[in-house]
């Protein structure tokens, strides 16, 4: 995985704002795609699909928003790190996550159109706050939950849908992490005699 700009291999909005963290299993290497502000969120959504490029949107200067998104991220990357390792997830960041869909809720719309999906504003961090925890929502949810993985490249963190047949998808690329697994093989097959 690439830590220089924003790759969108989760197969979910959920997953890839969880998966803003590069080398996030590893203390050493571990780097924010979205090191940023509002604007740089803005454009991690806008490449994400969530906020339409030619929305006038407005970027508060509250660090508390930026925070509050920062904490959602965390929140979900806690979950379904205990949902990867078949444990009950961490009872803060349960809660905080909880709190934050309901939160979305309150903030959001319900259209006037089927399929019903809640629909918050996308004007600032704190409406894409709001979608991001209803998308999380959207997946904890839903049947996908059954495919969520997490990246079997040491180091890596990264979560995925696991779209394949057999459920047999390890790795969050396999052009990255993938091919970092075959080299190390190769190298220590070949390296052993």
């Amino acid at each position: 995985m690439s830590d220089k700009q924003p790759s969108f291999v989760g197969g979910h909005p959920a997953l890839d704002f969880a998966n803003t963290v590069a080398w996030r299993t590893d203390e050493t290497r571990r780097v924010d795609r979205v090191p940023g502000g509002a604007a740089d969120w803005e454009r991690w959504a806008v490449m994400a699909g969530l906020l339409d490029p030619d929305t006038d949107t407005q970027h508060p200067s509250n660090d508390g928003e930026l925070d509050a998104l920062l904490d959602l991220r965390g929140a979900l990357q806690a979950v379904l790190d205990a949902f990867a390792d078949g444990e009950p997830p961490p009872a803060p960041a349960w809660e905080t996550l909880r709190r934050a869909i309901l939160r979305a809720r309150e903030a959001a719309a319900l259209p006037r159109a089927l399929p019903l999906r809640w629909e918050p504003g996308a004007r600032d961090l704190t409406d894409l706050r709001h979608a991001l925890a209803l998308r999380a929502e959207e997946l904890l949810g839903g049947d996908g939950l059954s495919r969520v993985r997490r990246c079997a490249g040491p180091g890596c963190g990264w979560f995925f849908l696991d779209r394949t047949r057999g459920g047999t998808r390890r790795w969050c690329s396999s052009g990255d992490c993938g091919n970092r697994d075959r080299a190390r093989r190769h190298y220590a097959r070949t390296h052993q005699a």
